[in-house]
């Protein structure tokens, strides 16, 4: 094994403080870091103001303040045809989309991974809260030290070829951890703002942004009876267990998105947090994906998320034909079509697949 210090390892750096901090602690190891900012989205709002410029700036900092090359890469083309393309044909679908997990699939791991090789990376790093074990004969992906900031769900849809070669220094520390390194360092982004929801949209109003590429199509809001109860302004602005935003009054418990109806262009609600209808115990999914080469069972108990934060729930997966599973699961709220079922055992993150269905015992729900 080469000795660190001819060890080269191209860390992402985003401007951030988590990418920050990564950076720097590989740098105090020893290793011969370089730094790559990537432009995945021209970002430049109403007002001319271009966020990835700041975000750019700061990168430069972090890199001059630690004392490392840095490069920056444009891969807006292809975030375009291998991300955006794919969110907008999820939503015209009537389905939710989880963009961050396509984005690490193809753009972090796979066009910036390829990127790195070539500048003859023995290893990629990024700021991300997970960790890795090389301690046998593959490299397995174990959840982030910090429960609340865990992103192995965003990272679920990796290959063994993607993990086998990357780093996540943070994600044997906590949070408020990475935040004292940086001020103790005084980093220029020791006290910057997390950046939150998905990248291309920023502060902006989602519905308005969305609007832009697709258009709305407005319909009826129905409850499950076929009463109309008032009036959407598209389907793709909605999202199973949406309680906000709907414009229903009256009586009694409030309103949920419990399905849609594509066929009719109908927003099915039903009134009550606890209502059936929100809830499933069953769901077939696609791009069945893990992390290890190696065979696994035709069938494996486990414990699931379903969404980003959501608190592990045991399940039962089969793994069928073409990448599919079906999964049977603890009665859960809200699962829905587009997002991610991420399989763990413990600690160790297994991999997932894209809800394409999803059941309440032998009914399949309008999601």
């Amino acid at each position: 094994m080469k000795d660190k210090e001819d060890t080269k390892v191209v860390v992402g750096i985003s401007g951030g403080v988590d990418s920050s901090v990564a950076a720097l602690l590989l740098k105090e190891e020893g290793y011969d870091v370089v730094g790559i900012f990537m432009k995945n989205w021209d970002d430049t709002d109403e007002n001319g103001v271009c966020t990835a410029e700041e975000d750019f700036e700061d990168a430069v900092a972090i890199a001059n303040q630690i004392g490392i090359p840095y490069y920056s890469i444009n891969f807006e083309k292809e975030y375009y045809d291998r991300v955006f393309t794919y969110f907008l044909d999820e939503y015209k679908k009537g389905r939710t989309p989880n963009p961050d997990i396509m984005c690490n699939k193809e753009i972090k791991f796979k066009a910036f991974l390829d990127y790195a090789k070539n500048l003859g990376a023995d290893y990629v790093a990024t700021g991300h809260y997970a960790r890795v074990d090389r301690s046998g004969d593959e490299t397995v992906m174990l959840r982030g030290l910090d429960n609340n900031k865990d992103q192995t769900y965003f990272l679920s849809q990796l290959s063994q070829e993607q993990i086998k070669d990357v780093l996540f220094p943070v994600g044997e520390l906590e949070k408020p951890e990475v935040r004292r390194i940086a001020k103790e360092h005084n980093l220029a982004t020791a006290d910057k703002k997390d950046s939150t929801g998905i990248c291309f949209i920023g502060e902006r109003d989602f519905n308005e942004f969305l609007s832009n590429y697709l258009p709305a199509q407005p319909g009826n809001i129905v409850d499950t009876y076929g009463n109309i109860m008032g009036k959407h302004d598209g389907l793709m602005y909605h999202t199973i267990g949406q309680r906000r935003g709907l414009g229903i009054g009256g009586e009694g418990e409030a309103w949920f998105v419990c399905g849609k109806d594509l066929d009719k262009n109908e927003l099915i609600v039903c009134q009550g947090s606890t209502n059936p209808l929100l809830y499933s115990n069953k769901l077939y999914a696609s791009e069945f994906s893990t992390f290890t080469n190696k065979k696994i069972p035709t069938q494996f108990n486990c414990t699931a998320k379903f969404r980003y934060r959501q608190k592990d729930i045991n399940a039962h997966v089969k793994v069928l034909e073409d990448k599919k599973v079906e999964v049977t699961y603890d009665d859960t709220k809200a699962v829905t079509p587009g997002q991610a079922a991420v399989f763990y055992m413990d600690e160790v993150c297994i991999g997932s697949a894209i809800i394409d269905e999803v059941y309440n015992g032998d009914d399949r729900l309008k999601v």
